[in-house]
């Protein structure tokens, strides 16, 4: 008995505007509970002020917050109003590495948190604020393009993009450092591990699906570097 499904209607299904609204809305629903749960992490952190603490110091904890929630409406924004895609990743790798990079780090909360020195707790703070607001210009230079899976839009090559190919992983994992700090143990080393991994292999799709849409890819990525300046 013949299919009534073949494979050239999963090509067109998955080319059409009500699949390509489909897709982003798993990314938009997690961005959306996060932003609510750190406005909520954020009133309470106000309603327990320790008048003790330094105004310096809540000052800049209360920035790093403010950073997250930031990030994350801009990220829900930029969901909503990306271009479709003009290139995907082929296979499933691909989108498996994405949803496990996108998710995995959220899993380091169910360990317990370490009490840090006065210092490391500042160092913290301040790694995680610094990639927050990386990952705000990253993402605002991004615009439209932004995508969580491997895919195509606009080559972007213009603010952190003309120096490194990829500012918001660079800006993610400053700021994933900074949270290891409060919750460091052997397990969760690991888990950073897989997710350096993991993001280091969606770097690695982007550029292939990149360099097949984009002819001028090869010579963009010839002149800058991967992650950091003069090393990588």
């Amino acid at each position: 008995m013949p299919s009534c499904f073949t494979r050239g209607d999963l090509a067109r299904l998955q080319q059409s505007r009500a699949y390509d609204w489909l897709m982003r809305l798993p990314m938009l629903g997690w961005a959306s509970l996060l932003a609510m749960a750190s406005i909520g992490d954020l009133v309470r952190f106000v309603g327990k002020a320790d008048p003790a603490v330094p105004v310096a110091v809540y000052a800049i904890d209360i920035a790093m917050r403010l950073s997250t929630i930031a990030f994350l409406i801009l990220l829900m924004t930029t969901v909503v109003l990306r271009a479709r895609p003009t290139g995907k990743a082929r296979g499933v790798e691909p989108r498996v590495s994405a949803v496990i990079g996108t998710c995995l780090i959220s899993a380091i909360v169910f360990f317990p948190r370490r009490e840090l020195s006065f210092a490391a707790e500042i160092v913290s703070t301040l790694l995680i604020l610094t990639g927050n607001a990386l990952a705000v210009l990253a993402l605002g230079r991004l615009g439209r393009s932004f995508s969580v899976m491997a895919e195509a839009r606009r080559l972007v090559t213009s603010g952190a993009y003309r120096i490194i190919r990829h500012p918001l992983y660079l800006a993610e994992m400053t700021a994933v450092i900074g949270v290891l700090m409060q919750f460091l143990s052997c397990w969760t080393a690991l888990l950073f591990a897989a997710l350096v991994a993991v993001q280091f292999r969606r770097m690695r799709n982007e550029e292939v699906v990149l360099t097949e849409v984009f002819p001028e890819y090869m010579a963009y990525k010839q002149r800058t570097a991967r992650l950091i300046p003069g090393i990588y």
